[in-house]
């Protein structure tokens, strides 16, 4: 019996972009599917999580080619929309009002910095009622999904695969993807192929696999990587010349380092002596919130082709302030609009992770969510955006001391992973009731999974 099962769209799901496919879970027992799921997730930084997906969640094909086809489209948008804002750092920097700790970092050749700030991208995508809608574009080496897509697509392998490995649905692999993605970046330098991985163990509750995982893979695939904390991150440059490491990811932020109490000095050095960690800190310009409520609201060099994208994939997103701007077909004065149309939108900060800077006005005191955009908009340094009501689909989950996975309609919030222009794999998380809103793994207790093809 096969192990898709077409069960009809209305029966599937809460929008037809999910189709009417799904795959059943594997046929063993749920402890070893519970065992393997956890032991794939071991000491990745990753909190216990008391349900678990008993299957990946499916989607037809023209479905998982939109996501990409558009994801490139907007970053084409996004990385103009941030690099025109300004024609240097330095305007850039006071443009977007960064703070201060994101004024560091830079390399020194400006071409350099800013040819290689998009090489790491996930959006996070939910379902509306017209389809696919980008809420956020993350653009950094730091960004979760990689990995962890990675060690959940390696265990449905082994549990889906028949005997000469192949399997019933399609997927890209992330760390293949972004394996290609160094060997050509080091061609293109004309630089030995030696890629350094930059992050700390103390960022992962003091395990080193995240790390170790990525760093073994590119080393079976023909290329030489090595982990580095911080205080050893000289070795990668104050070396004989065949020993140096040119390019490498950078898998940390400054915020997270600085709450870790972590300097960032060494980083800083390898980036003065040459060394291309990935992304840039010109990433940070794209990922900025304010770079969707520019581009949302239009810039003068878009084409009417471009319009028609931003409108249809983005839902209608603003940067704050004092100010007139449209609405529909309508001007409207944005600060007392936002306070008047509190179920309608959500406030978020510029610079945020996990949900932490994110006010959902349907789930806020109208009190609080007055004071909460006024605040915001005397910074200007926030955005409000139409809140996507998300579409459910249903998917097979395993709850601790279940004996069977039972169905459960999930609203999942999609990360179709970008590296280098390449498609790389698509993650997932949820709640397991059905809920939206700000779904986080590590901020608000949801549940991650992947997304593949039939």
């Amino acid at each position: 019996m096969s192990v898709l099962e077409d069960v009809g769209v209305s029966a599937r799901s809460g929008h037809p972009w999910f189709g009417s496919l799904r795959l059943r879970p594997p046929a063993v027992p749920a402890e070893a599917l519970r065992w393997r799921s956890r032991h794939a997730m071991r000491d990745l930084g990753w909190p216990y999580q008391r349900l678990l997906p008993a299957a990946p969640l499916v989607v037809p094909r023209s479905s998982y080619a939109e996501l990409f086809r558009v994801t490139r489209a907007l970053l084409d948008l996004i990385r103009r929309t941030a690099l025109e804002s300004a024609p240097t750092t330095e305007g850039r920097l006071a443009a977007y009002r960064m703070p201060a700790n994101e004024h560091q970092l830079f390399m020194a050749d400006p071409f350099i910095e800013e040819r290689y700030a998009d090489c790491v991208v996930r959006p996070d995508v939910v379902i509306g009622a017209d389809g696919p809608r980008f809420l956020e574009f993350n653009v950094s080496g730091a960004l979760s999904g990689p990995v962890e897509c990675h060690c959940r697509l390696r265990m449905w392998r082994e549990l889906y695969g028949d005997d000469t490995g192949r399997v019933p649905y399609t997927s890209d692999e992330p760390l293949a993807v972004r394996t290609a993605m160094f060997r050509d970046l080091c061609a293109e330098l004309d630089e030995p192929p030696r890629v350094a991985i930059l992050g700390s163990a103390r960022d992962q509750g003091g395990h080193t696999r995240y790390f170790d995982i990525q760093a073994d893979y590119l080393s079976r695939h023909g290329l030489h990587a090595r982990f580095f904390e911080p205080e050893h991150l000289h070795e990668a440059w104050d070396c004989p010349p065949g020993l140096r490491y040119p390019v490498g990811l950078r898998d940390f932020t400054i915020p997270d380092w600085e709450e870790l109490g972590i300097d960032t000095a060494p980083v800083q050095a390898a980036v003065d002596q040459g060394c291309l960690l990935v992304g840039t800190q010109t990433s940070t310009f794209l990922s900025s919130k304010l770079t969707m409520g520019m581009l949302s609201e239009g810039r003068p060099w878009m084409t009417a082709a471009e319009r028609a994208l931003v409108d249809r994939y983005l839902p209608w997103t603003r940067v704050l302030s004092h100010r007139w701007t449209a609405r529909g077909d309508r001007k409207v004065d944005l600060v007392p609009f936002a306070v008047a149309h509190r179920e309608e939108l959500v406030l978020k900060e510029s610079i945020g992770m996990s949900g932490k800077q994110v006010v959902l006005g349907r789930a806020t005191g109208q009190a609080e969510w007055e004071a909460a955009v006024t605040a915001a908009a005397e910074t200007g340094t926030s955005i409000v955006q139409e809140y996507v009501s998300a579409r459910t689909c249903r998917l097979a989950l395993l709850a601790d001391g279940e004996d069977e996975p039972h169905d459960a309609d999930v609203a999942p919030v999609i990360g179709p992973l970008l590296f280098g222009g390449r498609p790389a794999g698509i993650t997932t998380r949820f709640f397991g009731d059905g809920r939206s809103g700000i779904v986080s793994v590590l901020g608000t207790h949801g549940t991650d999974g992947c997304m593949v093809a039939v």
